[in-house]
């Protein structure tokens, strides 16, 4: 029986490049893909006691990192949030774009002004789009610019529909919020 030291050392040679290939397609960073790699490798040397065999060693390792991705997308979402009171001004810079119900309007419903036709504004909005967590600029973009469907967006993602339109709504929360504070018309 190999000792937890050996064995580790022996699936870190086998599945480092899997594991890695993986979490970089989740989240297009080297430096995030391996510091997950790294943290699931951590993890498995913690918990080898737990490992029964019942399963294949990269099965079990690929369960761990996903499971880390998962918790990377989460605790990236959280450093924004957003307070009722931020709403509270008289008018907004971006209220042509909502209607009552805080929903985008159809490009015939937005005011006579094309906004999309100035390059200040363009340079703006790209900066708020960069500023969002990394998946729900995914959704913007895949929505907004390059017109994809959500169940596709919901498949690329592999999250939920409930969960897609909840991060659509606060990215587009927090665009406004954005797009208020630092555009002047």
């Amino acid at each position: 029986m190999h000792t937890p030291k050996i064995l580790l050392e022996s699936w870190v040679s086998q599945f480092s490049d899997s594991l890695f290939s993986w979490a970089f397609y989740k989240t297009s960073s080297k430096e995030v893909a391996e510091d997950l790699v790294q943290d699931t490798f951590l993890s498995a040397y913690h918990k080898i006691a737990s490992f029964k065999g019942k399963s294949q060693p990269k099965t079990w390792l690929f369960s761990i990192l996903n499971n880390k991705i998962i918790d990377y997308y989460k605790k990236k979402s959280k450093i924004f949030t957003i307070s009722s009171d931020d709403y509270s001004q008289e008018m907004k810079t971006t209220d042509g774009f909502f209607d009552e119900h805080e929903k985008w309007k159809n490009e015939s419903e937005i005011n006579e002004q094309h906004w999309l036709d100035n390059p200040e504004f363009n340079t703006i909005l790209l900066s708020c789009i960069k500023n969002l967590p990394e998946n729900w600029q995914f959704i913007i973009q895949s929505k907004y610019i390059l017109d994809k469907k959500s169940a596709d967006i919901c498949q690329e993602l592999n999250i939920t529909k409930s969960n897609y339109w909840q991060i659509s709504h606060r990215a587009k929360l927090l665009l406004k919020k954005c797009i208020e504070l630092n555009w002047v018309a």
